[in-house]
């Protein structure tokens, strides 16, 4: 047999690796339009795209609009996919920033995540402006953000942060840290879990939010999962760390509060799926174990998500 049949069939075997290890996987981080940002696809491609790769379920991220009316629709118009669909609200100030009756509306007609301020948020203004770091764009220019915070002038988590929260506590939603900083996330994840929180997510926590690694053990420790982009490991212009980088993180939280989302549909980068194929790739090079694959790609996100809960009488 020669070389290069070798290396075919060397390669189909790791394709058929990676696609039996993405059979149910979760994808909590996916940006597909419409958005006001460019993407790569919309929301019914990025359904197609997970059914076809067999994905459990999908959750559906824009930073100015609750998503849940398109995950509904899509889901009941296309049941035989068998992808279970979700999405959430930013507390951007397109839904009024830390908005109680927002987070209030969103959770009672469904939404399963509530994410802190992202674009809004002050940490993230002061990095992009203030130091220069690279973000994506919307098409249009936009108002300019008013900047956020979740703590008050004296550096405490808000009342109308503690009402967000007690919402989030009565809904069993996952409340995710968005783009506030390191040292604000844990004060409002303090609170969260004194408030009765029991699912948390930290989003990128290397990029823009500035945890250190004992911020991690921290967050952990309180009860979060640790949630690393798939964007800014594979190839495109999102690409930042190592695969090096990975495997620090993922043992300084732990494989069992690690979660990988795509956070992908942006210009310039992989689809979402394709985003997985690659990062499992990676992962196998690397020698992970199969079975902490499955939890990092599938398994941590549909215990946050509640999936495989049964539902109170």
């Amino acid at each position: 047999m020669s070389t290069a049949t070798l290396d075919a069939a060397r390669g189909d075997a790791r394709d058929a690796e990676v696609a039996e290890l993405l059979v149910g996987a979760v994808d909590l981080h996916c940006h597909s339009g419409p958005a006001a940002m460019p993407r790569t696809l919309d929301h019914h491609e990025a359904l197609l795209d997970c059914a076809a790769a067999k994905f459990r379920a999908l959750l559906y991220k824009d930073h100015f609009y609750l998503g849940v009316s398109h995950a509904v629709i899509l889901e009941k118009l296309f049941p035989e996919l068998g992808v279970k669909l979700f999405s959430g609200i930013a507390l951007n100030n397109a839904s009024g920033g830390i908005n109680p009756h927002a987070v209030d509306h969103a959770v009672k007609i469904g939404a399963k995540i509530v994410w802190m301020p992202t674009l809004s948020a002050a940490n993230h203004i002061d990095q992009i402006m203030g130091q220069g770091k690279t973000f994506p764009k919307t098409a249009k220019k936009m108002l300019d953000a008013i900047p956020l915070r979740a703590t008050d002038a004296n550096g405490q988590v808000s009342d109308a942060t503690k009402q967000v929260l007690d919402i989030i506590a009565e809904g069993d939603v996952i409340l995710a840290g968005g783009h506030l900083d390191a040292a604000e996330m844990i004060k409002v994840f303090e609170e969260a879990r004194r408030r009765g929180v029991k699912r948390m997510l930290v989003n990128h926590p290397t990029y823009l939010i500035g945890c250190t690694d004992d911020d991690i053990r921290t967050l952990v420790g309180l009860g979060a999962h640790i949630e690393h982009s798939i964007c800014m490991w594979v190839e495109g212009k999102s690409k930042k760390f190592t695969p090096e980088d990975l495997l620090h993180l993922i043992e300084v939280a732990g494989v069992d509060r690690t979660i990988l989302s795509s956070d992908l549909g942006l210009l310039g980068s992989p689809k979402p799926v394709e985003g997985f194929r690659q990062i499992v790739r990676l992962l196998l090079d690397q020698q992970v174990p199969k079975e902490d694959i499955r939890k990092l790609v599938a398994d941590n996100a549909a215990r946050l998500l509640g999936l495989d809960e049964t539902p109170a009488q």
